[in-house]
């Protein structure tokens, strides 16, 4: 019978770790304080910023709230972001992505002090995280990592393959398996024999973005399978990148969706924010 990684309660015992621990940072005047910016009202993006708030008031993290009007130029979002930076009483800057297309990500993303980039999207921060230095890490990956280890799977050793090479969750997802000493292979659009190198994963991360795409002709036997795709199905319901009835029969632990990767992602920027005023 296969293992079902629970990410609700995986994340929920972050969440109550973390709770404990800035309780005990408060006791000694210490708040962390977050700045979420969201520009416009794209509903999916209204929902992420409304549970990172919820997640926020749960922990004892303040949060400072910036819902700014579609419209707003790029050089007044910059203005933002620079005072927000030299605000010694924020710790953490949040800019919800997607940007309205006249806003360049990249450069909003850039504008962002590496020390408060608690999504760990800042060029500074990725390469900390390359190079094993101190310093955030992507949430999402770093979400994986805790569900695995907080599972009892080891991932040193393990032939690790990562389906996708998106720069938020394909690349540091690689990254961290390697930190962790697992062998891992990152494949994507252009690999050949796609098939042929997913069925050596011990550990297979599916982050392709394309709904079902992973069947149990994907799968190893006894394989590990974490899910990071989200979509809704012809019916509505929300699915992964992994057909899960399909490949339940043949894996020995699997992620959920949702309730598997979905809760960490938030988990693990509560335990970043919190990261900012750690002594």
């Amino acid at each position: 019978m296969a293992q079902l990684i629970d990410g609700k309660l995986i994340s929920t015992q972050i969440k109550d770790e973390l709770k404990a621990e800035v309780a005990d940072l408060k006791a000694k005047g210490i708040t962390p304080c977050l700045a979420v910016i969201q520009v416009g009202s794209d509903p999916a993006s209204c929902v992420y910023v409304n549970n990172k708030k919820k997640a926020c008031a749960y922990i004892g993290i303040e949060s400072l709230s910036y819902e700014l009007d579609e419209q707003i130029s790029q050089e007044e979002l910059l203005t933002i972001i620079d005072e927000l930076n030299h605000n010694e009483m924020v710790n953490g800057i949040l800019v919800q992505l997607p940007l309205p297309k006249h806003i360049d990500e990249n450069t909003v993303i850039h504008s962002i002090a590496p020390e408060k980039d608690v999504d760990g999207f800042h060029p500074e921060t990725v390469g900390n995280m390359c190079i094993g230095s101190k310093g955030f890490l992507p949430c999402t990956p770093a979400g994986v990592i805790q569900l695995l280890k907080r599972s009892n799977i080891e991932i040193e050793g393990k032939e690790c393959v990562v389906i996708g090479r998106s720069n938020i969750v394909g690349k540091p997802m690689a990254m961290l398996l390697l930190r962790e000493n697992g062998t891992v292979t990152i494949t994507h659009s252009r690999t050949k024999d796609l098939k042929e190198i997913t069925k050596r994963a011990d550990i297979l991360v599916a982050a392709i973005g394309k709904p079902k795409f992973v069947t149990a002709e994907y799968v190893k036997e006894g394989a590990v399978v974490i899910d990071i795709g989200i979509h809704r199905n012809e019916n509505n319901k929300l699915c992964g990148d992994v057909d899960f009835d399909d490949v339940i029969g043949k894996v020995s632990a699997i992620t959920p969706v949702p309730g598997g990767v979905g809760p960490m992602t938030i988990a693990m920027l509560m335990n970043n924010c919190v990261e900012t005023v750690r002594q």
